[in-house]
């Protein structure tokens, strides 16, 4: 697992947190984390690459491909501001580059599996595709889930892509009836194990507490040792 990507049902789901989990998860080994396209921010704010390397650890290098300033989509923001958009190729690349230098890679993507990312209908799956990685599956906890997650699955498995597995990525202190049984029946849905749980407001702990607690949200697979769903 040189290189994995971390995409999800949507987007404000937990995808960076999760991203973070994961590489804290995974000690002083070395870890690089890429973001292709960083939507909505000015020059200078930190980025979701930047808040993965915050909360992470010393250990973790982030590195950002492309940054637009309005809060859409790769492709439509890029359109927007006149920039050139984000290839898959160019993903590739980058993730391979940074493979050879790191333990592993971890690219985080945009929203949504099928995002686009240029104007030809690019998205992340063809950034997938062409490394040969894995695609880690973050999804919310509540009702809706289970088709999201489930549609979202499948359009990995019909580009021949693997999914190893899905992650809770904001798990309520006070979970309603759906999401307590969205955790046993997403495994089912997704053809694809639980493999996390995040409770919500992981991202706002202090960078210690949560490198603490990382491995208890995860399973083994990701460097965890919470037990698979």
């Amino acid at each position: 697992m040189t290189v994995m990507v971390v995409s999800g049902t949507g987007t404000e789901i937990g995808k960076t947190v999760v991203t973070a989990a994961v590489a804290a998860a995974f000690g002083d080994r070395r870890v690089a984390v890429l973001k292709p396209a960083q939507t909505g921010l000015a020059p200078g704010e930190p980025g979701d690459a930047a808040e993965v390397a915050r909360l992470a650890g010393a250990h973790v290098t982030p590195v950002e491909l492309a940054r637009f300033p309005e809060p859409l989509a790769p492709a439509t923001a890029a359109r927007r501001a006149g920039l050139p958009p984000v290839r898959p190729y160019e993903i590739a690349e980058a993730a391979q580059k940074l493979a050879t230098e790191h333990d592993l890679v971890l690219v985080e993507g945009a929203g949504g599996l099928l995002v686009r990312f240029d104007e030809d209908g690019s998205t992340l799956a063809d950034a997938a595709r062409l490394l040969g990685a894995p695609v880690l599956v973050v999804a919310p906890a509540g009702l809706g889930t289970l088709n999201a997650t489930a549609l979202t699955t499948e359009a990995l498995r019909a580009r021949g892509l693997d999914c190893p597995g899905v992650v809770v990525g904001s798990m309520p202190p006070d979970p309603d009836l759906a999401s307590r049984c969205n955790i046993e029946d997403l495994p089912v849905s997704a053809g694809a194990p639980l493999l996390g749980v995040v409770p919500a407001g992981a991202g706002s702990l202090g960078p210690a507490v949560f490198r603490a607690r990382a491995a208890g949200w995860l399973a083994p697979a990701l460097g965890g040792h919470r037990p698979a769903g």
